[in-house]
């Protein structure tokens, strides 16, 4: 078995990107690619694309991988910062300030700014998918957002595309492998020209299509004997996206209500501030649940801020790793298809080699005027060289599945460890403020109805008193 495998260093071409249907609630922002949330991964990338080139085993990868995520030393810290807006005769759209400080050897200084839109964190993020398609790379903010959801150039909706376009850089930088990528030391560094010529050492048209229709054909085929742990994955996978999409949508419904209740509320403090200029008699009263009212708002607001900012972004950002995952499962089963392809094939020429061309031979050869022994050799020669061309093949393919197979196992377990602690952390901060919320709440009502019972004690005094002066004196 020959020994091809993967530097991390070297990227190999992106493939040609296919993209989702819309339904008809979705919104595209044709002149503006930058108005995204988060994205689904809807690429069609040919798994079996593998760079042949690289010098480490499957083992070594593995061990190398291992090794280095233990370290605790961070050495690149990456922030995404100061949006800015360009208008162009053709187009608007927004940029962002990529700022990078490291002590890796291999970059020239220790900080870089450069400034990107969103189109350029889609490239990365092929780029690397291309170079490691069994690596689990974070997700993107989406393409596509819900029609009255966002206005164009939103402050909040910009911000939160922000800090998903910042998280996904620091994922990226966190990872023992795809940190290490040529294409990602050029995002960081490359000023917009020299990134542009970068770009333009990806592959053709032509060449993304080839790419395409075997990723298409690998799919289609199917795998035959996917290995149990893969099929498990698969399954938690499924599970889990079905599970985190639920939660999505009712996090999100329930947002929506609070909105509603929060808008609801504020209009009901102010009734009883109004009733309270007609009762003299509840003047007190009626003021003192206005102000409760009112404090209660406040405190709704930061509940309904927290909510949307923390526990919402990191359940839908999951919903989009969830098809992150079953594209990384995809590309996975092409490269073992492809190798199960290539097996079948050697089969067919093995049993060609095997079928007797006897009378087949004599007719041929009588006709073109050829020596029939002759033509039998030369077609048996044929395929006995067709024979190991494939067997070499195989043994590069067999070397790409044990390698891709590898990769996936490891970065899996550490998916598992980051979703584990982002959603921990996401609930536990929900609850949190959650009772902080209720406890603010409850010591306001608390508050006014110690106030409401000193007062009526001290009104039930005076009437006792008044009661006592109105009776007459003993003489």
């Amino acid at each position: 078995m020959s020994g091809i495998t993967a530097d991390p260093t070297i990227s190999c071409t992106p493939a040609q990107e296919i993209p989702a249907d819309l339904s008809g609630q979705m919104l595209e922002l044709d002149e503006d690619d930058d108005l995204e949330v988060f994205s689904k991964d809807t690429t069609l990338t040919d798994g079996s694309f593998f760079n042949a080139s690289m010098p480490t085993s499957p083992a070594s990868m593995i061990n190398q991988y291992k090794f280095e995520e233990e370290a605790d030393d961070k050495d690149i810290f990456i922030t995404v910062d100061n949006p800015e807006s360009h208008v162009t005769a053709i187009e608007t759209f927004i940029t962002y300030r990529v700022l990078t400080k490291t002590t890796r050897s291999e970059f020239d200084s220790c900080e870089y700014e450069v400034r990107r839109r969103y189109q350029d964190f889609l490239w990365l993020k092929g780029r690397l998918e291309d170079g490691h398609p069994t690596l689990i790379v974070h997700p993107l903010p989406e393409k596509f957002v819900m029609k009255g959801m966002v206005e164009r150039f939103n402050d909040d909706f910009i911000e939160t595309r922000r800090k998903a376009l910042h998280k996904f850089l620091n994922r990226i930088a966190d990872h023992p492998i795809l940190s290490c990528s040529e294409d990602f030391k050029v995002f960081l560094t490359a000023q917009a020209w020299e990134l542009t010529s970068h770009k333009k050492q990806g592959p053709g048209f032509l060449s993304r299509m080839g790419e395409t229709v075997r990723a298409v054909a690998a799919t289609v085929r199917g795998v035959k004997n996917r290995p149990e742990e893969f099929t498990a994955i698969q399954e938690y996978v499924d599970t889990f996206s079905q599970k985190i999409t639920s939660l999505d949508k009712v996090t999100q419904r329930i947002l929506k209500e609070q909105k509603e209740y929060l808008d609801e509320l504020k209009e009901y403090g102010p009734v009883y501030t109004l009733w309270s200029g007609s009762e003299e008699e509840l003047v007190e009263p009626l003021k003192g649940v206005a102000s409760c009212i009112e404090r209660c708002c406040r405190e709704k607001e930061e509940q309904i801020s927290h909510l949307s900012e923390t526990l919402v972004p990191s359940l839908h950002e999951y919903v989009l790793c969830a098809e992150t995952l079953k594209s990384v499962l995809r590309r996975r089963d092409n490269i073992q298809a492809e190798y199960e392809a290539k097996n079948d094939m050697l089969a067919n020429k093995k049993a060609d080699r095997e079928v007797e061309y006897k009378d087949l031979g004599f007719v041929f050869g009588s006709f073109l005027g050829k020596n029939p022994e002759e033509a039998k050799q030369q077609r048996q020669q044929r395929l006995d060289g067709e024979i190991e061309e494939l067997k070499e093949e195989i043994d590069k393919l067999e070397d790409k599945v044990e390698c891709a197979n590898n990769a996936l196992k490891v970065d899996w377990a550490r998916w598992q460890k980051n979703m584990r602690g982002d959603i921990r952390g996401a609930f536990l901060s929900t609850a949190e403020k959650n009772i902080d919320y209720y406890e603010k709440c409850l010591a306001v009502w608390e508050s006014f109805l110690l106030s409401q019972k000193s007062e009526h004690s001290v009104e039930g005094t005076r009437e006792q008193q008044a009661a006592k002066d109105a009776r007459p004196q003993d003489t």
